[in-house]
């Protein structure tokens, strides 16, 4: 019988002693001869390293564990997460951890002002929507917060210690003494908004007058926190068309009012049945003792405390704009 073999002395070698294994022999000490005598005429294979991984069996593909090692440290990480959340919420006195909200949506919603907040050539004239609920399927809310009164530093640690997200508002006149404060809170993540130079009502104001109460304040916001906003919040939710048209040429493309309101010893509501829904807008003011019963850490263990109760999350408005 021969034997084919590719023409080179490698092949060559291993043939002759794959011929002589073939052999009709029996026995130990046959095998044993064969194992001395592939040895001494060089035609054992390699010495394969014991330290080196063993090759795959023929057809298969070599196995990669990285990824368990990876879903663990993943987990580990999770873990630890949730239980320095637990931490701070028995820190700060909540009755609850605040609940998790969900990734971001892939595709955005489409936010229309809503129905009886519309002006005159609200769609025409392509102007910012007033609104006071994200349309999402989430179970979550929106904490926004205005004006920039008060800049009590534990509010900023509280919020910071339990990953709270919020959007502020605010209005030139009550930052400009402690612009630093504000930030601290977007070095924190948090979105600076605008809320006009001096909070007045609008609609009393001209077109030119609204117009730079509005644009005056994008300009104070890129010069303090690096950029001009596309958010604002109109003062005391008072607009016209003037107030929208106006906004519109400062490069707003949102205007979010409110459906609840929170305050440091009770909530308002918009709606008559008094219920919170998916995608309302919350609102609360910068204050302390000053004016309030409280401060804003009391004000916004009220307002954990209750979403959480309901089983809303907090999300981040401008996550889903």
């Amino acid at each position: 019988m021969g034997v084919v073999v590719q023409n080179d002395k490698k092949s060559a070698k291993f043939a002759r002693c794959a011929y002589r294994k073939s052999g009709v022999r029996s026995g130990l000490a046959v095998l044993a001869g064969l194992a001395v005598a592939a040895l001494a005429s060089g035609c054992s294979q390699p010495e394969r390293r014991t330290d080196a991984p063993a090759p795959p069996a023929q057809g298969q593909q070599r196995l990669q564990a990285p990824p368990a090692r990876a879903l663990d440290s993943y987990a580990t990480r999770l873990r630890a997460s949730a239980e320095a959340r637990a931490a701070a919420a028995k820190r700060w006195g909540l009755e609850q951890v605040p609940l998790t909200p969900p990734p971001p949506p892939a595709v955005k919603p489409r936010i229309t002002a809503r129905a009886g907040f519309e002006v005159n050539h609200q769609d025409d004239w392509n102007l910012p929507p007033v609104f006071t609920t994200v349309p999402t399927k989430d179970k979550v809310v929106f904490l926004t917060i205005d004006d920039g009164a008060d800049k009590d530093p534990a509010f900023l640690r509280m919020m910071s210690d339990l990953k709270i997200p919020y959007t502020a508002f605010l209005s030139d006149y009550l930052i400009k003494d402690d612009y630093g404060y504000f930030r601290r809170m977007q070095a924190n993540g948090v979105t600076l908004n605008n809320h006009t130079l001096h909070h007045p009502y609008l609609p009393g104001l001209s077109y030119e007058e609204q117009r730079r109460e509005i644009c005056g304040m994008q300009d104070i916001m890129r010069k303090q926190f690096g950029k001009r906003p596309t958010v604002m919040r109109f003062p005391y939710g008072n607009y016209n068309q003037d107030s929208l048209v106006a906004a519109k040429s400062c490069g707003i493309k949102y205007a979010p009012i409110w459906n609840e309101e929170v305050y440091v010893d009770h909530w308002e509501f918009r709606e008559d049945d008094k219920r919170m829904r998916r995608g309302d807008i919350v609102l609360t003011h910068f204050r302390g003792r000053d004016e309030w019963n409280g401060t804003m850490v009391d004000d916004m263990r009220r307002f954990l405390d209750y979403v959480t109760a309901k089983g809303f999350a907090v999300a981040r408005l401008e996550d889903y704009l």
